[in-house]
């Protein structure tokens, strides 16, 4: 399906985007022509290029080939439509990774959320637009907190779902679609390398509120999704994995094992959900299964096509279906984000 294809990843520098493109080279939906991680942190574009090519130091070769290769780097930023339209004037297939997802920056920051993730995502629809460019599937790529936003960073990711899907009105060439899902196990800065690091330092481990629930999610079952939703998705539709989740206490519980370790609980945080919610209320009348996911069909009637049959019928939320305590343990101990497994985080491994 991607043989040939020319690809952007924007924001592919991050733990996403790392486990993106490993699993594009690796020709899994085709072999591509062409991949290019297009972003604005040279540093990150720079240790990605020599762990890539499995290299420690540069080399002129690695440093100025860079366009000769199969997977390039370009130095840009979405909230630019200059460089925006560079990086796509070529492009077949643009993953949107690119974001500002920080909760509290994005509080305390709320117009630099705007320019990145609504703003940039407009860029990318505007680029194609007005140059007329070839593309044939954007994917955005948002998030759980989308879905009745209570902060900043899930109202601008809210706005870019809409941005997408309305852009299929105008641009019957280019097929927009979005994937949606919550935290990614073992991400930098999610809970599990937080407890880590609390157990290490031999406690407390901090539970905000001990009736939080979380899905559980690997980055690869992240990238899943991706594809799933560019291989089966029509235009305007919102891919949402369908996974296991499990209470924050079980979590802790299974980490700390039989470790002389107490946990603590501090309160919920400004802008933080007892529960993850992929699928409101309001979208579970028009969201379907398809194979292994939810998919939400488009609001606009335009987009909607047929009638809808079988829909999902009610929110869902972690607090649904929520795994017993040996299973969440069973299930860290799977991805190997045990303690005494020598945990490594994942937007790290690149192999």
């Amino acid at each position: 399906m991607l043989t040939d294809k020319r690809i952007v990843v924007t924001g592919g520098t991050g733990s996403l985007g790392k486990v993106l493109i490993r699993r594009l080279l690796s020709g899994e939906l085709g072999r591509p022509k062409e991949i290019v991680v297009f972003s604005r942190d040279e540093a990150k574009q720079h240790e990605m290029r020599l762990a890539f090519q499995h290299r420690r130091f540069a080399t002129d070769e690695v440093i100025y080939r860079n366009f000769e290769q199969l997977l390039q780097f370009r130095i840009g930023d979405v909230r630019d439509i200059h460089s925006v339209s560079t990086a796509l004037r070529q492009a077949d297939v643009v993953f949107n990774a690119a974001a500002l997802k920080q909760v509290p920056s994005c509080e305390y920051f709320p117009f630099e959320a705007v320019q990145t993730n609504i703003i940039g995502a407009e860029n990318i629809v505007r680029a194609i637009r007005e140059h007329h460019l070839p593309v044939e599937i954007v994917v955005g790529i948002s998030t759980d907190k989308a879905c009745k936003p209570v902060n900043v960073m899930g109202m601008t990711k809210a706005v870019q779902e809409r941005i997408f899907v309305r852009a299929n009105l105008d641009h019957s060439d280019t097929r927009f679609i979005c994937v949606r899902y919550g935290n990614v196990l073992a991400s930098r800065g999610s809970v599990i390398p937080l407890f880590h690091e609390q157990i290490r330092r031999g406690g407390p481990v901090t539970i905000t509120t001990t009736d939080m629930t979380r899905f559980l999610l690997s980055l690869e079952q992240a990238v899943d999704t991706i594809f799933a939703a560019v291989q089966h998705g029509n235009p305007g539709e919102t891919y949402i994995p369908r996974v296991p989740s499990a209470r924050v206490t079980d979590i802790a519980a299974a980490l700390i094992g039989k470790r002389p370790v107490k946990t603590a609980v501090t309160g919920i945080r400004p802008g933080e959900k007892v529960h993850e919610i992929l699928v409101s209320e309001e979208e579970a009348y028009r969201t379907i299964e398809r194979q292994d996911y939810y998919v939400i069909l488009p609001m606009l009637p335009e987009l909607r096509g047929a009638e809808i049959g079988a829909s999902l019928g009610k929110e869902y939320s972690s607090a649904d279906n929520v795994m017993a305590g040996s299973e969440v343990t069973t299930l860290l101990a799977k991805h190997k984000l045990m303690v005494e497994d020598g945990f490594v985080y994942e937007e790290d491994m690149l192999a």
